[in-house]
């Protein structure tokens, strides 16, 4: 390994083997030295604050038929919700309060005039409520680029847009045959021409992926100059397909799922540098300390959950998503005992706006 980290402390730039081999390292010393090199860069790039966004999973509708997602149309056993509008601006409204400085709004994927409607009212009535003091994300999936236009003059100010993998096969092995990858990369490309800042990710260990998928999918990043990453580890949900399409082909490991989501992460940090990149709830669901994990080895967002307890066993895309029955002010004082814990501070009352898009912006005005 040692040319590797030879490399890695160089700054020398890094290629695609260099990625596989990162996203091979076992063993626990070679571990701790890419961790401790992805935080490293990370204090370098974009400082040793964790940033809060407050997320709130308005409602669980979704048209998409995704084979690994608790919340796909298919599932006839999930309650499904839709948060009111009244509902939805007074929890930005404690987010607000709570100094988070950011927001997240996150559904299932749904297209139609009328909920392009209910998101423009509600986004505009968050601004006015916080003196347009809020920077708010949002995770809503494909739409036009009218629709996307419309939200960003409302309010809005991020979109994160998942592509899962950017494999086209393995892609399809995932989705049924109406859901097109194609459409996936148009409307990211809608969202950069709009002015969002821009993200997107990918799930971890899934079935039939291999760490040359994932070393292909931080490629994919640099090349589409994304400027926010949010990814974490596939993990099964009992009421989805796909277990059972791979059954014999996969054995679901939660300490490697855990290991391979955190070395994506630290690769990623090494290789990208200067974007945001989250440590997701799924990180806490296979360790308890997971998100913190996830925060040593290079990412500097965090997403606590300030959707109402009455929902949150309604919203899982996966089994075992932890705080389903904590409210949001526990745990914001959760999250921030354990940031704390770990030596880092909270930009409370800060955008956190990723620097890579800050750059980006300079240069192309």
């Amino acid at each position: 390994m040692k040319a590797l980290f030879d490399k890695v402390y160089s700054g020398i730039k890094l290629t695609r083997d260099d990625l596989i081999e990162m996203l091979s390292l076992e063993g626990e010393e070679n571990l701790k030295a890419l961790f401790e090199r992805a935080y490293r860069i990370k204090k370098e790039e974009v400082g040793g604050k964790a940033y809060f966004r407050g997320i709130i999973e308005l409602s669980n509708v979704c048209e998409k038929d995704c084979y690994y997602c608790g919340i796909r149309k298919s599932n006839t056993q999930v309650r499904r919700f839709l948060m009111g509008e009244d509902e939805i601006i007074e929890t930005a409204q404690w987010v607000y309060e709570q100094n988070y400085g950011s927001l997240v709004l996150q559904a299932g994927e749904m297209r139609s005039p009328k909920f392009t409607e209910m998101i423009e009212r509600v986004l505009k009535a968050i601004r006015q409520r916080t003196d347009d003091k809020l920077r708010v994300t949002l995770s809503l999936g494909e739409q036009d680029e009218e629709t996307y236009a419309r939200w960003l003059a409302a309010g809005a100010h991020r979109y994160l847009l998942r592509i899962e993998t950017s494999n086209t096969q393995l892609y399809k092995r995932l989705h049924p045959e109406d859901h097109d990858i194609d459409i996936r990369l148009e409307s990211l490309d809608a969202l950069r021409r709009t002015g969002y800042q821009v993200g997107t990710g990918v799930m971890i260990g899934l079935p039939y992926q291999t760490v040359e998928d994932l070393a292909d999918d931080i490629l994919f990043f640099k090349q589409r100059d994304i400027d926010m990453i949010g990814m974490g580890p596939y993990i099964p949900h009992h009421d989805t397909p796909l277990p059972d399409l791979v059954e014999g082909v996969f054995d679901y490991d939660p300490e490697r799922q855990l290991n391979l989501g955190l070395k994506m992460i630290a690769a990623t940090r090494i290789f990208l540098r200067d974007v945001n990149i989250a440590a997701t709830t799924a990180l806490q669901a296979l360790h308890a300390k997971g998100r913190e994990m996830g925060l040593e080895a290079g990412a500097n967002v965090i997403m606590p959950n300030a959707t109402s307890t009455q929902y949150r066993e309604s919203y899982q895309l996966y089994d075992g998503k932890p705080c389903l029955d904590e409210n949001s002010g526990q745990c914001r004082g959760c999250l921030q005992h354990r940031v704390e814990y770990i030596g880092e501070t909270i930009g409370f009352d800060e955008w956190g706006d990723s620097p890579h898009f800050v750059k980006r912006m300079a240069t192309s005005g």
